[in-house]
């Protein structure tokens, strides 16, 4: 009878006999353990990276632009005329609870001239709670306040983009840049945001007061009372639907829009569009590593042919074996340990590898790393599946042989 030590010994003595064949036996279950593993992290990251880029526009945050119009029987896409208000805006903040901060915003854009450098960027009109609705703050430098905004003030608060480009070697607080043949002094630099999960460049921004840019850089001074959008922040993510619905009934009654009639304004509610996008990225990962795992499967089917190989070629050791009072329960044992033991080496090179693989390819692309122990455990638990699964039958044609046949056999 062999005890589970003699098995051990056996299984890993009949391995290191022929190394080449066990590392070739092993190399399908090395790559498919590899490209789960960094199909998965990469996967992982990515989520991570757009969650955090989205994240990065404002927590609890809804965003109202105007919508789609209707003129003479013509559609017009959204952002053709101005539906949005400061009269809107007020009327959130006032009306509706578990709001937060309301900050009604008017975009354009300009030529920034400094010292003989310029920069073509977005600028944005803001009112003081725009840092708060949208989780930014200042790193150098102050905001303008509610007088400054009220008086429509040329102060500027900047990116940390257009501070590169204009600025690159200077504290920029306390200088001025022409905007529109007007000059603005800098107050404030913006602390860096990074992308947005649009792509967009958060950074690359000049904030000033709102009415100072809808007189002064977008033209809009005939139309005092309108805005390109308004961001609404929540209590929590929690009350984001219920903010939802409830602004969109407001507008719609402060609008008269009838039940049939198309809104002209649009709600975006980010923690929906996160929500989206990650449930799209998991379905991706999922989906890759799914198609990874195929590998596997071949790496399997790998290692059950050299096993059978084995098998035939230890005819005559197995029926020795036998005849010295080895149990089939023993032979069966012995051959489907070395099975399990080749795949399982294999995944742990695998997993090496695939972290290496994973590791190179989210630096290049600028994704977080994201290798999670359930990630490794399960890649090492589908390893050894496929070791038991496919040495199984090898180890069992092993275990019927007959002793007397096998020690005939040449």
């Amino acid at each position: 009878m062999m005890t589970p030590r003699d098995l051990v010994a056996t299984s890993a003595r009949a391995l290191r006999v022929n190394p080449l064949r066990s590392a070739l036996t092993a190399l399908g279950v090395i790559i498919g353990v590899a490209s789960v593993v960094a199909m998965v992290a990469l996967g992982e990251g990515a989520q991570r990276k757009v969650q955090a880029s989205i994240s990065s526009l404002g927590s609890n945050l809804l965003i109202i632009v105007p919508g789609a119009s209707r003129q003479g029987g013509v559609m017009f896409a959204p952002g053709s005329f101005n539906s949005l208000t400061l009269g809107d805006a007020d009327a959130i903040a006032r009306d509706i609870e578990g709001v937060v901060a309301v900050a009604p915003s008017q975009r354009g854009g300009a030529q920034i001239v400094a010292d003989g450098a310029n920069w073509n960027t977005r600028i944005e009109g803001v009112t003081p709670p725009y840092l708060e609705a949208r989780d930014w703050e200042v790193a150098s430098g102050r905001f303008f306040d509610e007088r400054e905004a009220r008086q429509a003030r040329k102060v500027a608060v900047l990116g940390a983009t257009v501070v590169k480009e204009l600025f690159p070697n200077i504290d920029p607080v306390g200088q001025r840049i022409r905007i529109s043949n007007g000059q603005y002094e800098i107050i404030g630099v913006l602390e860096p945001k990074g992308q947005s999960g649009f792509g967009q460049d958060q950074d690359d921004i000049v904030l000033a007061p709102l009415q100072t840019v809808k007189r002064r850089v977008s033209g809009r001074q005939g139309r005092a009372n309108t805005v390109s959008q308004i961001s609404v922040k929540a209590e929590s993510e929690g009350a984001l639907t219920q903010l939802q619905v409830d602004v969109e009934t407001l507008l719609r009654q402060r609008h008269r829009i009838g039940a049939s009639d198309t809104d002209d304004f649009t709600v975006q509610n980010l923690s929906s569009i996160a929500d989206t996008m990650k449930q799209t990225t998991a379905a991706f990962t999922a989906l890759l590593a799914a198609i990874s795992a195929v590998s596997l499967v071949v790496g399997g089917i790998g290692i059950m042919n050299i096993m059978l190989v084995s098998v035939t070629e230890r005819t005559r050791e197995i029926g020795l074996r036998k005849a010295l009072g080895a149990r089939r329960k023993d032979i069966l044992w012995q051959f489907g340990l070395e099975a399990v033991v080749l795949s399982i080496a294999g995944g742990i090179v695998g997993l090496v590898l695939g972290a290496l693989v994973a590791w190179g390819v989210t630096t290049l692309m600028d994704v977080p790393l994201v290798l999670g122990v359930m990630t490794a455990a399960t890649a090492l638990g589908f390893s050894a599946l496929v070791g038991v699964a496919f040495g199984a039958y090898p180890a069992w044609r092993a275990a019927r042989l007959d002793p007397i046949e096998a020690l005939r056999r040449e």
